[in-house]
């Protein structure tokens, strides 16, 4: 009998350009794996897609990080960098119900579809202004210039951060988004001072509320139980980070991959141009406006095939269980590899493959259960909006360096480019029209 090649390093700068190969190894020889985290902690990696989706509901996995047995002097080593000193562990990703069950639907109150359908003209507006500042150059970094101020200014609108204090939370974004790459404790420090804003801004909401999501958390309330203090600062700041580092993701990473599969981004183009999408349906009105026969398909495809988020979020049992063949015991930390999930050939046909097309895609992306993303629909909306108008207003668009030259951020969680350097013919747009640039 043969044996099996070697375990793959994990966790190294290779491993982060190109996971793909580590997880289809861990997937076959060990689907469920132990092992030991840059930080030091030790876990459990959870890679076949019915594993992953038995972890994600199930309720013996707690997503408090007091299930987690480890000495005092670690703590910290899981989860967002300085979320417990600066005191907003009080959120949706590390709870449980019932706790999770009220606080969740005390938020969904005021993040309704409607509101999203309605913020979906001013998401429009902000990535034709983005694109206008770099479209006459030729060249641009599609991170910075693009995927990163575009989900951060709008979820600052959205949450209702004021225009002029936005470039601060766009610092700090920067500073939590680098995972590591900035000065040592500049993360926890950003945290913290995101924290002392938030607080600051929903005692001035509460005196003069507006028609925004931090007024409307402020508003909501179950059976007469409002949001506290507390609650509420948790509450903002894991919208605003989850808000906009899954976008930034989304964009990069889809961008990236339509640039390196020429065929699919063609397939995608004609849709968005009013050619006919692989199905026979007549595609959108060009510009940009995101309503392309193949769009919708497309986004979730790239959602799966590199999607923005490589782990879900911490889980920790909170009594022994068993878990695809191994022994699982209390206290130890679940971290569900929803990249390696998404591309298991047990679910899915020619996973390695970008297909547009694809359309049974039951991704999990976005996770599975009751932690099921809030956010995906503004996401997904942002998204869509995002690669339609680099697409049509951009048709020549490519790639300004080798792929393998690009560089991955460093992280546990988040999958994401630190630069996409792009060149294209140079476009330049005299005026706008309803919102939306024009020649």
């Amino acid at each position: 009998m043969t044996a099996p090649p070697p375990a793959p390093d994990l966790f190294t700068w290779e491993f982060a350009t190109d996971p793909y190969p580590a997880y289809a190894w861990l997937r076959e020889h060990a689907p469920v794996h132990r092992t030991r985290l840059p930080s030091g902690v030790e876990a459990w990696l959870v890679t076949r897609y019915a594993d992953a989706r038995q972890a994600l509901a199930d309720a013996r996995l707690s997503k408090n990080p007091a299930h987690h047995d480890e000495p005092a002097d670690a703590r910290g080593r899981t989860g967002i960098p300085g979320e417990r000193k600066a005191e907003l562990m009080t959120h949706l990703l590390n709870i449980d119900p019932p706790d999770h069950t009220r606080l969740r639907r005390l938020v969904s109150k005021a993040f309704t579809p409607r509101r999203i359908a309605a913020f979906e003209p001013r998401v429009r507006e902000l990535t034709d202004r983005l694109i206008d500042g770099f479209a006459a150059k030729g060249e641009a970094d599609l991170i910075h210039d693009f995927a990163f101020p575009l989900p951060i200014h709008a979820i600052c609108d959205l949450l209702g951060v004021p225009a002029e204090d936005q470039d601060d939370f766009r610092d700090w974004a920067g500073m939590m988004i680098r995972h590591g790459g900035g000065p040592r404790g500049g993360v926890a420090r950003s945290v913290k001072k995101m924290r002392g804003y938030l607080v600051d801004l929903i005692e001035r909401k509460r005196a003069d509320p507006g028609d925004d999501l931090i007024s409307g958390l402020i508003r909501a309330s179950d059976h007469g139980e409002h949001l506290s203090g507390n609650e509420a600062a948790a509450m903002a700041f894991i919208l605003l980070f989850a808000g906009f580092e899954t976008t930034v993701n989304l964009i990069g990473n889809g961008t990236f991959a339509l640039l390196t599969h020429p065929e699919q981004r063609a397939l995608l183009q004609r849709s968005l141009t009013g050619g006919e999408s692989a199905d026979g349906a007549v595609g959108g009105h060009g510009s940009g406006s995101g309503d392309g026969g193949l769009l919708a398909t497309a986004v979730e495809e790239l959602l799966r095939f590199d999607g923005p988020v490589e782990m879900a979020t911490w889980r920790f049992a909170t009594e022994p269980l068993r878990l695809g063949g191994q022994d699982i015991g209390r206290g130890d930390p679940v971290l569900v590899v929803l990249a390696a999930a998404d591309r298991d050939p047990a679910r899915f046909d020619r996973p390695d493959t970008l297909d547009l097309t694809r359309r049974e895609n039951p991704h999990l992306g976005y996770g599975h259960g009751i932690h099921y993303c809030l956010g995906a629909p503004l996401a997904r909306m942002e998204g869509q909006i995002a690669l339609a108008a680099l697409l049509t207003r951009l048709p020549d668009l490519e790639l300004a360096a080798a792929p393998e030259e690009l560089r991955w951020r460093g992280g546990l969680i988040m999958r994401g480019l630190r630069t996409l350097p792009v060149s294209f013919s140079p476009v330049v747009r005299n005026h706008t029209v309803d919102g939306m640039s024009a020649p």
